[in-house]
């Protein structure tokens, strides 16, 4: 069973500072608890997901780049997350507009940083798929 997640799920990733927020914006017609339904096209950082405030990865060149010219002394930088494709579903049996929806287990990869982003609130509790 998945919890289904909804606009305003709380996301994490573990190289990031602060917990991010989901926008669900590929459909707005389906709702759950008066929220539009988050589906695997809810992926692209800015419009779908905010910062995760400062990135830590060295995989991210720019936190790689302020490290170097730090001496080597890790130097967190903003987060710039670049989705890595849309997210992976658990549910693919359960579509919105023909696309899945996101369940509470859920998860992106980021190609900055190489984090895999989760979902640690899904907005809602309510609603769960089989």
């Amino acid at each position: 069973m998945g919890v289904v997640v909804v606009n305003g799920a709380k996301l994490m990733c573990p190289f990031g500072t602060t917990p991010a927020t989901l926008m669900a914006t590929s459909q707005l017609t389906i709702l759950g608890c008066s929220k539009p339904v988050a589906t695997i096209m809810d992926a692209q950082f800015g419009s779908n997901i905010t910062s995760f405030g400062m990135c830590s990865s060295l995989a991210n060149p720019q936190v790689a780049a302020a490290t170097a010219a730090a001496l080597g002394v890790l130097t967190p930088q903003p987060c710039t997350m670049m989705a890595m494709g849309p997210w992976q579903a658990t549910k693919s049996t359960v579509l919105v507009d023909g696309k899945p929806v996101l369940t509470q287990e859920s998860m992106l990869m980021c190609g900055m940083g190489m984090g895999r982003i989760s979902i640690i609130s899904p907005g809602q509790t309510k609603i769960v798929t089989d």
